[in-house]
């Protein structure tokens, strides 16, 4: 049976009515469940207009020593981004040589430290954060800890890959010069980076 051009078939209408159905019927069932009624947002919208009115305009801009602190706050964070990037950075290209196929001296070791970055990126920064405040407490240090987490799986797997994608030649004629893994680090992977 041959599917005409624009028109679906018979059966994909009828799956698409019965998934259609099957959803308004989930929606009223966890609505009556919930005693949740959606209509209430129109029934509600003067309590809404009133809310961004008085609420929000004018906004109250901060004067004086407010203003101070908003900017040291920002000075900050910049500047723990810009320390944990950097750190992170630092940490991933060491890992990323034991992570790359071509390079890494261990023949185990690709798949579980991309296995590993792999984990890490999948947790996002604020839940490492959360996961952190237990142990750390609350302060720069545990944004610190979770934004390098964060970057460090990030840059792992860039670093990988970049690396894999250098020319095998490179390092085959340095490896079968008798270079160390160092030398082939310094001298064919880093040359070939820029």
């Amino acid at each position: 049976m041959k599917r005409k051009c624009g028109k679906p078939m018979q059966s994909e209408k009828r799956l698409y009515n019965i998934l259609f159905f099957c959803i308004v019927a989930l929606f009223v069932a966890s609505t009556a469940f919930t005693r949740y009624n959606p209509f209430e947002v129109f029934f509600n919208l003067e309590n809404f207009r009133s809310f961004i009115e008085d609420d929000f305009f004018p906004p109250a801009l901060p004067t004086g020593l407010k203003l101070e602190a908003i900017f040291q706050g920002i000075l900050t964070t910049i500047c723990m981004a810009l320390s944990a990037t950097t750190v992170a950075a630092l940490l991933a290209f060491l890992t990323s040589l034991f992570a790359s196929k071509r390079v890494s001296p261990v023949a185990w070791s690709p798949k579980f430290v991309r296995g590993f970055a792999t984990f890490l990126r999948n947790i996002p920064a604020l839940v490492w954060a959360f996961i952190l405040f237990s142990s750390l407490g609350i302060g720069t240090g545990v944004g610190f800890v979770a934004l390098c987490i964060s970057s460090y799986a990030f840059m792992v797997r860039a670093f990988s890959e970049t690396i894999d994608d250098i020319s095998q030649d490179n390092l085959e004629s340095l490896q079968a010069a008798g270079a160390s893994f160092i030398q082939v680090v310094f001298h064919g992977i880093l040359p070939s980076l820029n």
